[in-house]
Parts: structure tokens; sequence; C-alpha cells
């Protein structure tokens, strides 16, 4: 038999300590793959092609923005010449880490309204929700990975074996996307206005991270603003794994995951103390 919300206000009990997120997450680590399943069988449930969508939609968004950046633009990264298609790759490698920030950030606001049900009719670990967006988010990115590989393979050879160790510059960058989630799908509950502010800052963010142009392009007096934005860091490590076959710094790795680690950690302790209000407001 269920209890109520109030018995248990923090689902399985695991408090906001530093390690309590990653505890809940194992906690409850195949709800989240149910979860997760259920919603990637969803999104493309009904359609005509299906889970080919998953394929189709990274490679029309490659098709796009290659033509503008190189085409339209004559866009250049530095290397090589304006409209090859190493360009195009460097520039779709970005995308796809940035889109699993900005898949999470943007559902955040309005997750736990859209799942108002499990918050007052059922004792359910409203935590993990943020979790299963950023498992579908890491799906997709996993697809757009390996198409962005297939492409290398054929246009530029075999990527070099650093590739390997790109989950440890993603790991970072999913911490990130987690304490943000936890935060803004908390505030969401509260203010509904912030979906629209937030879906501002992702835009401002996508042309303020080198994604579109490397660091060096921007002027000097420009560059400590772009060095200031925590996705940098991440953006020009996976391209130095996926492209130029160099291992990222250990310090600058190192840290990127303490600060992505502290965020998460926040995050999820302001969502842990505020629950307590959901079912007032909802």
């Amino acid at each position: 038999m269920l209890s109520t919300p109030s018995a248990n206000p923090l689902g399985a009990g695991f408090g906001a300590g530093p390690s309590a997120m990653f505890r809940t997450i194992w906690h409850h680590r195949r709800l989240i793959a149910r979860l997760a399943k259920r919603e990637l069988t969803a999104r493309y449930q009904g359609s005509l092609l299906g889970m080919l969508w998953a394929v189709i939609n990274p490679l029309l968004m490659l098709g796009v923005y290659t033509f503008v950046f190189t085409t339209v633009f004559q866009a250049r990264w530095g290397t090589g010449d304006s409209g090859s298609p190493q360009f195009a790759l460097l520039l779709f490698s970005g995308l796809i880490l940035f889109t699993i920030l900005s898949d999470c950030v943007s559902r955040a606001p309005g997750l736990l309204l859209e799942n108002a049900s499990y918050i007052k009719k059922v004792v359910f670990p409203l935590e993990i929700l943020p979790v299963t967006v950023l498992a579908v988010a890491l799906a997709n990115a996993a697809i757009g990975l390996v198409i962005l590989l297939l492409f290398h393979l054929l246009f530029l050879g075999l990527p070099p074996a650093t590739v390997l160790l790109l989950p440890l510059v993603i790991a970072p960058l999913s911490l990130t996307a987690l304490g943000l989630s936890w935060f803004l799908a908390s505030a969401g509950v509260f203010l509904r206005d912030i979906r629209q502010v937030v879906g501002v800052c992702i835009t401002m963010l996508m042309f303020l991270s080198p994604i579109f142009y490397p660091v060096s392009a921007v002027p000097e007096r420009f560059r400590i603003f772009i060095h200031l934005n925590p996705l940098t860091p991440i953006l020009e490590q996976s391209k130095d794994l996926l492209f130029w076959g160099r291992i990222p710094s250990l310090v600058d790795w190192g840290l990127s995951m303490l600060a992505a680690w502290i965020i998460a950690w926040l995050g999820y302790a302001w969502f842990t103390k505020t629950r307590k209000g959901f079912a007032d407001v909802v």
C-alpha cells in the first residue's frame, strides 16, 4: 500500500548530502531506464518512420548548418578550406554536446508541472525526473556521435584513438546539465515565467559558446567572456579528442569535473529542500 506524500518527503530517504544524488540515481536506476525508454518510444510513436527520426533529425541538422556556415557565410575554423567536411564535423560535434545541455535545461522548468500526478497522488522519487530527461538526451547524443564518427571515417579517415576518452568530457557536461535541471525544475513550480527566460538564455548561450567558431577567432579583448562560459573547456576538450588526437590537461579536466559536481550537488540539495512545497503550489 502506498503511503502519503508527506510520510516520505525525500522519496528513498537519501537526504541532500554530497553523495546522496549518486545513491538516489543508483537506487532507482531500473525505474530511470524504464521511464527513459518510455519517453523515447512515445516521442516517435505514431510517426511513419518511427525511431528513424532519431537518425534523420541530426542528419538534417548537419546538412543545414553545413550549407549555411560553409557555403553562405564561407566560414573557416582556422584549419583547412572553408566548406570542407572537417568544418561541418567540427560544428556538428559542438552541436551534439550543446544539445545535451539544452534538451535538459529547456525541459526542466515545466517538468514537474507535466508530471503533477506524481506530486499529488503517489509517493514517487521526483528527483529522478531530470535524470530521465538526461538519459534521453544522452541516448540522442549517442546516435549523433555515431553519425559523426561514420562521416569522419568517410571524409577524414579513421578518427584518433583519443575518441575513446570522450565519455570523460561528457561526464562534467552531464553533471552540469543535471544540476541546472534540478534547480530549474524546482524553480519552475513556483515561477511559471522561468521557462520563457530559459529559452532566451539557451539561444544566447549557443552563440556565446565556441560551437560555430574557434576561441582563437574571438578578438582578444572579448575572449575572457568566452572562457568564463563553463561550456568552453568541454567543447574545446571534445574537439581535441575527436579531431586533433590530443588528450586534455588532467588539471583542466579535474577543475571542470569539480565545478560540475558542485553544480549538480547544489541543484540536488535545492530540489530536496524545496520539494515539500510542490504539492501546495501545483
